[in-house]
């Protein structure tokens, strides 16, 4: 195994940089051998309060407040972008002009021109670039896709997801970023993303949307105080402002196959704190998934006896991909979860850059997050005029 430390830092130390932070400390526990020492160099967030506290939790050697102290750092070969969507443009640039490496989370940018300049910037680049759609990295929905692309469900005659959430029903929760940015940049942006991207990662990319619809249910919302982090509530002000984007929308798709789908995403649905979900059906099978329950999946194919037909349990073990190797105790039944996923990305990000021996499957390039982008956009546009269809833009 080569023995020249990798160099990590995390720029943005709130709910997800924390993962990324989690996931870079784990990822020399998983999968044997293949990486060199990683160095776990500095944690970055304008906050330094917030930037301290998460260096020491995940062991990283400095905090610090600023990102262009991580960009200007020789040191320092790759890095995680988890802040604000409309920092993800400047940060991505300056990075790769100085010749780190990049994992940006999804959405890969505030708007599609930024994101189409981040696409320009990775082009001919002589490093890695990477998305983080983490639910890729799911024991089960990995092996539903294995299902799907052996043709176990025949002909895909169905698409069902959706993302459910009920981090925006209250209305004091107050007006961050997230809650900003114009039509598209809510709910679609934030929680939609990942379910279009499970879609296309099951059943192939999509092609045309139609009859979208999209909605705010709390059109207003506290002014902060301080930083806020997370979807969490903070400390707010006697005044208001307007909630530019989406709490729910929802539209149908139509899949270079032919396949229709059926989407739905809300952050305003009660009782759901982290629902994502979806069934695809063939003409010889099916197969569910909720994250409620992330340790199984459903299943069901034509079996040759008529009265046991039915949908079963499967526990997602060492038979389904990233287990083996990828858990302490490597054994069906004991469960599966948000962490372990950080952990595969964030692995399967620093195998990109080795070049080892046995690398997990790549991450989504930015290229591929301009297609969510773009396919986001396109339900805008289905929204703003009735419901029409609206072709997607080819990755």
């Amino acid at each position: 195994m080569p023995q020249q430390p990798l160099s990590v830092a995390v720029i943005g130390a709130g709910m997800a940089g924390r993962s990324h932070a989690a996931g870079y400390r784990s990822v020399n526990t998983v999968f044997g051998e293949g990486l060199p020492p990683v160095r776990l160099a500095a944690i970055a967030d304008a906050d330094a309060e917030l930037a301290r506290d998460a260096a020491r939790r995940y062991g990283f050697e400095q905090a610090l407040t600023s990102w262009e102290q991580v960009v200007d750092d020789p040191s320092i070969d790759a890095i995680s972008i988890v802040v604000g969507n409309a920092l993800h443009r400047p940060i991505a640039e300056a990075a790769i002009a100085a010749g780190k490496h990049v994992l940006c989370e999804k959405p890969l940018a505030g708007s599609i021109e930024d994101a189409r300049a981040m696409v320009a910037a990775e082009q001919g680049a002589d490093v890695v670039t990477a998305v983080g759609y983490t639910y890729r990295r799911s024991p089960a929905i990995a092996a539903v896709r294995d299902h799907v692309r052996g043709g176990e469900l025949g002909e895909l005659s169905l698409f069902d997801g959706r993302y459910w959430c009920d981090y925006a029903c209250d209305p004091r929760i107050p007006l961050s970023w997230r809650y900003t940015g114009g039509p598209g940049s809510g709910a679609l942006a934030d929680i939609g993303a990942h379910v279009i991207d499970v879609a296309q990662f099951l059943c192939g990319p999509i092609v045309a949307v139609s009859g979208a619809a999209l909605s705010t249910q709390v059109a207003k919302r506290p002014l902060p105080l301080g930083a806020v982090v997370g979807h969490t509530a903070a400390p707010v002000s006697s005044e208001t402002g307007e909630v530019e984007n989406e709490d729910t929308a929802v539209f149908t798709a139509r899949f270079e196959s032919g396949l229709t789908g059926s989407f739905s995403v809300s952050r305003t649905a009660f009782g759901m704190p982290n629902g994502l979900a979806f069934d695809v059906y063939g003409l010889g099978g099916r197969a569910g998934f909720d994250w409620h329950r992330p340790a199984e999946y459903l299943f069901d194919d034509a079996q040759p006896e008529s009265r046991t037909r039915g949908a079963r349990q499967v526990i997602v073990g060492p038979q389904t991909p990233y287990f083996a190797g990828g858990y302490p105790m490597q054994a069906p039944g004991v469960g599966g979860g948000n962490a372990e996923m950080f952990v595969y990305q964030c692995r399967a990000f620093l195998d990109q850059i080795t070049g080892g021996p046995d690398p997990l499957p790549p991450n989504a390039t930015f290229a591929d997050a301009l297609h969510t982008m773009e396919l986001i956009q396109a339900v805008v546009r289905s929204a703003q005029s009735g419901g029409a269809a609206v072709p997607v833009p080819t990755a």
